[in-house]
């Protein structure tokens, strides 16, 4: 596939409030260079500009998938928007559609193919990646204790507790069920050895799990 329908790289940001996961998804673009150029790290090109594509990801933003998405499809700056999550409720896919996303992609796609679907997004397409079966990320992404042994889904519900979330609120911005939340937090407790909220919480603060910036503030109010 053509890097882009002007034969120049296409311009990425990423969007999450989270620098570790951020720096792992830029990671995965680092063999298609030619093809994507990330601007939005902090120590990459600033975000003044206009880009292709404002990709979104998903993890544990405590709006995800509701004010977040309009906002940037909303901004002059950002041509196109496409989420990037685990998370394939087909509620959140409508809801992304509705607010104005051009792509619903899977973190399990590798590297090859989620570069084409955004040049296929940049050359108008819409594009949804089919419902993945549970299997892990796709190699190279990168979160908030992947090292202690944590998966995806265990980080992302641990970062919403340690913003702050309820177990009710949690399961409502991950669609799961409260009985499956409830199981996530038992895993993660068993496995960062702590025996209460108070203490993953604690526990989360000093592993890197508030967030680092609030990126999306930067697109909130226009050019």
């Amino acid at each position: 596939m053509a890097s882009s329908v002007s034969g120049s790289p296409i311009r990425v940001a990423l969007v999450d409030d989270y620098d570790v996961v951020l720096i792992g998804v830029a990671h995965m673009f680092d063999r298609y260079r030619d093809r994507i150029v990330v601007a939005e790290i902090d120590a990459n090109e600033s975000l003044d500009d206009v880009v292709d594509i404002a990709l979104y990801d998903s993890f544990a933003q405590p709006e995800s998938d509701h004010g977040e998405i309009a906002v940037l499809a909303e901004n002059p700056r950002a041509r196109r928007v496409v989420v990037y999550t685990w998370n394939f409720h087909p509620d959140l896919i409508r809801s992304a559609r509705e607010k104005g996303a051009s792509g619903y992609l899977s973190k399990t796609l590798p590297a090859r193919d989620l570069v084409a679907a955004l040049e296929a997004v940049h050359a108008g397409e819409v594009v949804v990646s089919p419902p993945p079966r549970r299997a892990s990320s796709a190699t190279g992404l990168d979160w908030p204790g992947r090292r202690e042994g944590l998966t995806d889904r265990e980080a992302e519900i641990l970062a919403l507790i340690t913003q702050g979330k309820s177990n009710a609120e949690v399961a409502a911005l991950t669609f799961l069920s409260p009985n499956t939340v409830k199981s996530y937090i038992r895993t993660v407790y068993r496995k960062i050895d702590v025996a209460s909220r108070t203490q993953a919480v604690l526990w989360g603060v000093n592993h890197g799990f508030t967030p680092d910036h609030t990126r999306i503030e930067h697109w909130r109010n226009g050019p």
